[in-house]
């Protein structure tokens, strides 16, 4: 169950050097940006979120983007020891910084870890060159992996993400491609599911019935088992559905999203959630990054902020929770699901669901099928 004395910091950067299709996260490409500026409204920003919420145990700092792997080292310095003053930090704080596998980026590696980067989550996405340009990636696979192997050099907890499912792959092509990713050793790897967002060039193109080769339903399954198979016997079991790790190198930063913990989310387009003298507080901050430093000079970055409602607090819990491979307790995470017995009961009897006592959690062959099980138990 999530301290509420404990916080992690999310800090947004919102730059890019090019605009991946697949992405709709909030990035923008600038041919020039102040780092003497966004040094300034970070700090500005985590001073005011430290007067509204009081001090806390600062847990985990996550730099995500965007390409943090763009900031000078000084600006990520900068943040890190004005999150520090402004905080208690535990002892074995987690300081993640998400990164892009080019030669140019890898050649930061040193100047961050200076700053006090202490975990490295890379973006490798694919091994093959012809898959990586389809993606809009700027790196070979040859680069990423050197940028890989510098990381490890570097830091002592390394990640990184791969995409499957992806146009015209095939289920050996992704047996394959895993063999070679696990053979790195990682401690921790991510691999998400190729999703067509609106909005998105792929999104667009996809509208079109321009987007071809993408796999059907069966073949993305075959694909996600073979992943789970993988993994297993690399000593990689799934903590959460899309995140594989080996014992005592979870995400602490992740984990605290995904246990209802609190998190202050500062940067263009950043969220949080936080409570506050009783009440569960979402906040958004402005998108645009212009827009954002022109709120911050005025005196606050956040565009809206709203007190969750109970049971909002409680579905969320559910929806978060029911991700990680131990569940979710019933009793204390997530308050009463008395409400909720029959469809958990009938979830069970399908066998999707499991419980072990007061906790629930989904079963092996429940877990590709998470968002059909949500619906039925938020119906």
């Amino acid at each position: 169950m999530a301290d509420p004395a404990e916080l992690a910091l999310y800090v947004h950067w919102p730059f890019c050097q090019a605009k991946c299709p697949y992405c709709d996260f909030n990035s923008h490409v600038s041919a020039h940006v102040d780092q003497g500026r966004w040094r300034a409204a970070f700090e500005v920003e985590i001073a005011r979120t430290r007067e509204e919420i009081g001090d806390r145990r600062l847990t985990s700092i996550f730099f995500g983007g965007g390409t943090p792997s763009l900031m000078a080292p000084e600006t990520v310095a900068r943040v890190i020891d004005v999150a520090r003053a402004a905080w208690t930090p535990v002892n074995d704080m987690e300081i993640t910084l998400e990164a892009n596998p080019t030669s140019v980026e890898a050649g930061r590696f040193a100047g961050y870890r200076g700053a006090g980067v202490n975990r490295v989550s890379m973006g490798l996405q694919a091994l093959n060159d012809s898959d990586l340009k389809a993606l809009g990636r700027l790196h070979s696979a040859e680069e990423g992996l050197a940028a890989f192997d510098v990381a490890r050099r570097v830091f002592d907890r390394c990640s990184f993400d791969l995409i499957y499912a992806r146009q015209d792959q095939s289920l050996a092509a992704w047996r394959a491609e895993l063999e070679r990713a696990l053979s790195l050793a990682p401690d921790h790897v991510s691999f998400y599911q190729l999703t067509i967002e609106p909005g998105t060039a792929f999104g667009d193109r996809f509208a079109r019935g321009r987007l071809s080769g993408l796999p059907d339903e069966d073949l993305t399954a075959d694909m996600y088992a073979a992943t789970q198979e993988a993994c297993e016997a690399a000593g990689l079991p799934a903590y959460e559905i899309s995140n594989h790790a080996r014992s005592g190198a979870e995400s602490r930063h992740n984990l605290t999203y995904w246990e209802g913990g609190d998190w202050a989310g500062i940067g263009p387009g950043a969220h949080g959630r936080f409570t506050l003298a009783g009440e569960r507080l979402a906040t958004e901050a402005i998108r645009a990054p212009t827009g954002w430093l022109d709120a911050v000079d005025r005196g606050s970055g956040e565009a809206q902020r709203h007190a969750i409602p109970k049971d909002e607090v409680r579905e969320e819990r559910l929806m978060m929770g029911l991700r990680l491979s131990g569940g979710v307790d019933m009793g204390r995470e997530i308050e009463d699901l008395t409400d909720k017995i029959n469809h958990i009961n009938q979830l069970t009897d399908f066998q999707l669901l499991e419980t072990r006592g007061d906790r629930i959690r989904l079963t092996p062959e429940g877990r590709p099928l998470l968002n059909a099980v949500l619906r039925e138990l938020l119906a």
